[in-house]
């Protein structure tokens, strides 16, 4: 059984910085590709950052959509049960529900193929 827990969200300003957490657990989640979406009221869940599962490729690899690259970093423990992201130069668009997702999804990107969960947690950033 895997579990998917968030935490870290809040209101911020427009230029500030947030660390969300993910923790993840279950005998093989340190396999896992770890992922975060985010979903604003109205909008459909969208990809932000994927990092892949340290023991299946030695190196805890990682990927973004374009519109937080340059802003936004993931990173993984050594462990592989905690994900961490780093959002900075944040903008009033980057609020959404952000929720971390887990599993062996093809493609990473998308949500569809994510079986794991959190409940989310919320990012607000004003103006």
């Amino acid at each position: 059984q895997v579990h998917v827990v968030e935490s870290g969200g809040g209101l911020v300003q427009a230029g500030g910085s947030l660390t969300l957490s993910c923790a993840a657990s279950g005998r093989t989640v340190s396999h896992y590709v770890i992922s975060w979406f985010r979903q604003a009221p109205g909008k459909e869940r969208e990809f932000v950052a994927a990092v892949r599962g340290i023991r299946a490729y030695g190196f805890a690899s990682s990927n973004y959509a374009d519109s937080v690259k340059g802003r936004f970093n993931i990173s993984r423990d050594s462990a592989g049960n905690m994900v961490y992201l780093h959002m900075s130069s944040l903008k009033p668009e980057d609020t959404a529900l952000y929720y971390c997702a887990t599993g062996t999804p093809v493609p990473y990107s998308d949500a569809r193929k994510y079986v794991y969960w959190g409940q989310g947690t919320q990012v607000t950033v004003s103006s």
